[in-house]
């Protein structure tokens, strides 16, 4: 019986993709528009080629990216700090969050959340998506000081909700961190398909968040 559903955060509930787009071009018209003749398709596109799907920090994304395209009259560090003050204003969910969160909690099933990343920046964007009222943990690696895949972060959070391993699911968009991470714990490891990797391993692949209730169903009605 599957009691708890545990969700990774970007790329996943957050479509990180579109919310850089949607940063980065803001940022561009807020502070290197009015300093820098810069194009914005240059700044915008180097920062995402720079930013390697949110798996390099982001001083060096900045240190890198100023120095490239000789901006020297804002530093690296404003730009850097400006980011993390202001990310959380241009977050994009994908389809179908809000109704996969109010699903699974009508069915009265356990949430939580596990994500890689700095606390407060990771809990700002939560609440702006409107999620951390749904959930009832989430883990932050900063604050836990334990990051994917190990599996001590998914056995706190499986302890938090009260739940065994082959009692919960994990969906997440990173084939090691997130499917390969929960399935070593004994959980369902379900892929959010992502385009930029592939997984064999998952127990389950969606492309929509919506498709995840019915993945439950499946196996609570099957005993899989």
């Amino acid at each position: 019986m599957i009691k708890a559903v545990l969700l990774d955060l970007d790329g996943t509930l957050l479509n990180r993709d579109a919310s850089v787009q949607h940063f980065i071009g803001n940022q561009y018209e807020r502070l290197i528009r009015p300093i820098s003749n810069i194009a914005k398709e240059t700044y915008c596109t180097r920062f995402i080629e720079l930013d390697g799907k949110g798996y390099v920090w982001k001083d060096k994304v900045y240190q890198q990216l100023t120095q490239e395209c000789k901006i020297d009259d804002i530093s690296w560090q404003a730009l850097l700090e400006d980011y993390i003050e202001e990310f959380h204003k241009s977050c994009v969910p994908f389809p179908n969050l809000l109704i996969m969160l109010e699903m699974l909690k009508n069915e009265s099933v356990k949430l939580g959340i596990i994500t890689n990343g700095i606390g407060k920046f990771q809990m700002d964007n939560m609440k702006s998506l409107g999620i951390e009222r749904y959930v009832d943990c989430i883990l932050v690696s900063e604050w836990e000081g334990i990051k994917k895949p190990n599996p001590a972060i998914f056995q706190k959070a499986l302890a938090k909700l009260n739940v065994s391993p082959h009692e919960a699911i994990y969906v997440g968009d990173h084939p090691e961190n997130d499917v390969i991470g929960a399935k070593n714990v004994g959980m369902v490891g379900v892929w959010k398909k992502d385009e930029a990797w592939t997984s064999e391993d998952a127990d389950f692949v969606v492309e929509d968040l919506g498709e995840i209730p019915s993945i439950l169903q499946r196996l609570n009605r099957t005993g899989e």
